[in-house]
């Protein structure tokens, strides 16, 4: 009987492989074809969706893991609340000064000038002059001085931009911003060292919104 049970599962075995390999474009015999090739979704086809869509939208509010939204828009009141508002959340060291000037270097020199005098390569006649940040005479628009800006006027400013300068969110993760503010404020002429240092140092990759 275990003989004839051999025989049989051989007989078997013999005939998926001469079918399998009868024709040279032919795949052979799969096992649940639709778990290599799934079928694919037709466009414009009603999927019994009420409003016939191919996918769901998110429930109202989601936001994605690890996405943290930035609470002040990108107007003269979001930017007044930001300067009053936003203090620096990292634990400040020389090192992470060290990482701001190397990050102030790649992303704000060009315009802002290795010292900050608003000395960059980029100044022609269509961006115009770049202020210093150790200009003491006030912005009509500002209400204060480059010196006097405020780290979270420059926060906000890194976020959404202002004036000709452009919003670099996309470009710049927000503790990295965080480092580029305490570099720009030794710029200024302060020490962002001798600032009240939060209890912890806040050096996850969370991103903001913006």
């Amino acid at each position: 009987m275990k003989h004839l049970k051999k025989t049989v599962f051989a007989s078997m075995l013999a005939s998926v492989v001469m079918v399998a390999c009868s024709d040279p474009n032919s795949p052979g015999v799969e096992f649940m074809p639709d778990m290599y090739r799934s079928a694919a979704i037709e466009p414009y086809v009603d999927y019994n969706y009420p409003d016939s869509a191919t996918s769901r939208l998110t429930p109202e509010n989601t936001i994605p893991r690890g996405y943290k939204p930035y609470p002040y828009e990108n107007n003269d009141e979001g930017l007044t609340a930001a300067s009053e508002n936003l203090k620096n959340p990292l634990n400040l060291t020389e090192k992470s000064i060290a990482e701001g000037k190397v990050l102030y270097t790649s992303f704000c020199a060009h315009c802002h000038g290795k010292e900050g005098k608003g000395e960059g390569s980029i100044q022609n006649a269509i961006y115009g002059a770049v202020p210093s940040y150790l200009d003491e005479t006030p912005n009509r628009r500002l209400g204060k001085s480059m010196k006097e800006l405020t780290e979270g006027h420059i926060y906000h400013t890194i976020v959404h931009g202002l004036n000709a300068m452009g919003p670099h969110s996309s470009l710049i993760r927000e503790n990295d911003r965080w480092k580029i503010v305490a570099y720009v404020q030794t710029l200024q002429g302060k020490d962002p060292l001798s600032a009240d240092q939060p209890a912890s140092v806040e050096e996850d990759s969370t991103e903001s919104e913006n």
